[in-house]
């Protein structure tokens, strides 16, 4: 079983950074792809950044060239930093993990940090 725990979210002004932390109870980044996702109030929960096990990143097209995906294997901790935030960032952001384990899909969440980008 793998625990993810967020930190890192808050209140900031538009144009502003956060940091998103999200630490894994095991070591799981040779293995795991780690992902963050966000969800608005009436929306769907979307992707917006991942980093595979290989480490190759992708991003949401909405958050390209502002945020970045990041991970210390030391501290088995994967970042999402945020800059030149907007109010549509504003949303619940949950770390995800999932990968393939002899044979089975393991697909693990976080409990959720809340992000508002308001003046």
């Amino acid at each position: 079983q793998v625990q993810l725990v967020e930190s890192g979210g808050g209140l900031v002004q538009p144009g502003g950074s956060l940091r998103l932390s999200c630490g894994a109870s095991v070591s799981i980044f040779s293995i795991y792809n780690m992902g963050w996702y966000r969800q608005a109030p009436g929306k769907q929960r979307e992707l917006v950044a991942a980093i595979a096990s290989g480490g190759s990143t992708n991003y949401a097209d909405s958050v390209k060239g502002r945020f970045t995906i990041s991970r210390d294997h030391a501290k088995n901790t994967v970042y999402l930093q945020m800059n030149s935030l907007e109010p549509e960032d504003t949303a619940v952001y949950y770390c995800n993990a999932h990968g393939v384990v002899a044979g089975t899909l393991y697909n693990y969440w976080g409990q959720g940090t809340q992000v508002t980008v308001s003046s």
